[in-house]
């Protein structure tokens, strides 16, 4: 998102676009998924004033706008990313931390199953599957 569009996202609800909103953003976008602490390190390293107050009530703003989503990938602080990034299932290993991505289509099926039999509307969006990832699993084997 431009700066601009960001501006005007923000006048059109009443809110002025600060550095601070800003730089949250760009540390979200640059940095994929992150956590607000990982959001706040970014942050920090162009200015350094920022606290982690801010960063938290900066992420759920950009959340309300629809600028960011997040998910709980551990049992800390939920990891936000770009929503206007397409929907992802989130694969966390447990052993490395490693985060990868699927396609939400492979959850599909149960998704619809769940619609079906029990008229749960799943949010993909905010899946996050635990386990070991395949480099984990084969340094296992080889131990």
């Amino acid at each position: 998102m431009s700066d601009s569009s960001l501006a005007e996202l923000l006048r059109s609800r009443g809110l002025r676009l600060t550095a601070q909103r800003q730089l949250v953003l760009q540390a979200v976008l640059d940095l994929g998924h992150a956590t607000p602490e990982q959001v706040h390190t970014a942050v920090r390293e162009v200015a350094a004033g920022v606290n982690i107050t801010t960063i938290y009530r900066t992420l759920e703003l950009l959340e309300r706008l629809g600028l960011v989503t997040h998910t709980h990938l551990s049992h800390g602080s939920p990891t936000y990313h770009a929503a206007g990034e397409h929907q992802h299932v989130h694969l966390v290993c447990r052993e490395c931390g490693a985060i990868d991505e699927i396609s939400p289509d492979m959850l599909r099926p149960v998704a619809d199953q769940l619609a079906g039999q029990r008229g749960f509307q799943v949010d993909i969006g905010h899946v996050a599957l635990f386990g070991v990832c395949g480099r984990c699993a084969q340094d296992g084997d080889e131990k």
